[in-house]
C-alpha cells in the first residue's frame, strides 16, 4: 500500500470517528494552516538548522552547539501520538 493510500484510509477512518462538528474544525484549521504560508517557510532536509537549547526527558538543558562539537548531530522530532 502506498503513503497516498494508507493516508486516504486514514482520513476515511477518521470521519467516521469524529462527529460532523469537530471534524469541520479540524478541516478548517487544515485549510488555515494550508493558506497561511507556513509550508513554504518551514525547514527543508538539507537545511542548516539555528542554534538551540531544549530540555532532555531528565530536565537537562541540551544545547546543539555543544553536540555539534563533539560530531555530526541529527535530530528527530517525534510527536507522539494523541
Amino acid at each position: 500500500m502506498s503513503l497516498a493510500e494508507k493516508l486516504t484510509e486514514m482520513r476515511e477512518a477518521a470521519a467516521k470517528r469524529f462527529p460532523a462538528e469537530v471534524a469541520k474544525i479540524m478541516h478548517d484549521a487544515t485549510e488555515d494552516l494550508a493558506n497561511s504560508g507556513q509550508v513554504e517557510r518551514v525547514t527543508k532536509t538539507g537545511d542548516a538548522l539555528p542554534a538551540f537549547k531544549l530540555p532532555n526527558q531528565n530536565g537537562d538543558v541540551i544545547d546543539s552547539a555543544d553536540l555539534l562539537a563533539r560530531g555530526p548531530l541529527m535530530l528527530t522530532i517525534y510527536r507522539g501520538s494523541w
